[in-house]
């Protein structure tokens, strides 16, 4: 059976523990997989953008639901556009305290589930995102990961459900097919990123 959805991916889990009565849990198993696969790995095909609109004299906006960690964040529609510099909420607390300083956003930092910009916008500034988006195989159905690598995703799956059965040699078994099949992803993703034709010196 191909596992290439959220409906596979229930079945294959309860088949591969030889389980009938889990149909409550299995989903429960699936997202602590994902929050540990999140953790685990930051590949390339797991960043997407989207475009953030700043509200004059408002200093934060929400992040996306699905975000994880940015990757690049880029002021445009502005002379000249650049990218934005990250600081801590410290530093953003004593350089640009709220309200106190407005203008075109330069620095930014991450604060709950927000981004916050100093200095405080003084008008409607797009801001382009790139960033690692979370996994959520439940509202989407299939996701590019399970396509590609379904026993990674499968692998950290049955480690959850050997936890809630109490089965530790089995779970430690197949938590190293796990973690063996993430150094795999890790290698081939970098790999990737640095693929194509050799750099060359061109003579003149």
């Amino acid at each position: 059976m191909a596992i290439s959805t959220y409906s596979n991916l229930q079945t294959a889990i309860a088949t591969w523990l030889n389980r009938s009565d889990l149909t409550s849990v299995i989903p429960d198993f699936i997202t602590l997989a994902e929050e540990r696969i999140s953790r685990d790995i930051r590949a390339r095909r797991q960043v997407v953008n989207t475009t953030l609109t700043t509200t004059a004299n408002v200093q934060s906006v929400t992040l996306p639901n699905d975000f994880l960690e940015a990757e690049n964040i880029t002021l445009v529609g502005t002379n000249p556009p650049g990218a934005m510099s990250v600081i801590t909420p410290e530093i953003m607390d004593r350089r640009f305290p709220a309200g106190e300083f407005t203008g075109k956003p330069v620095v930014y930092c991450f604060l709950g589930n927000t981004i916050q910009f100093g200095p405080t916008p003084d008008a409607a500034y797009s801001v382009l995102m790139d960033y690692y988006q979370r996994l959520d195989i439940a509202s989407t159905t299939t996701n590019w990961l399970l396509t590609a690598h379904p026993s990674l995703y499968l692998n950290a799956c049955i480690v959850e459900g050997c936890s809630y059965l109490m089965d530790l040699d089995k779970g430690q078994a197949y938590d190293a097919r796990y973690r063996q099949a993430v150094a795999e992803f890790m290698n081939t993703d970098d790999a990737s990123v640095r693929s194509g034709s050799a750099m060359r010196v061109r003579s003149l």
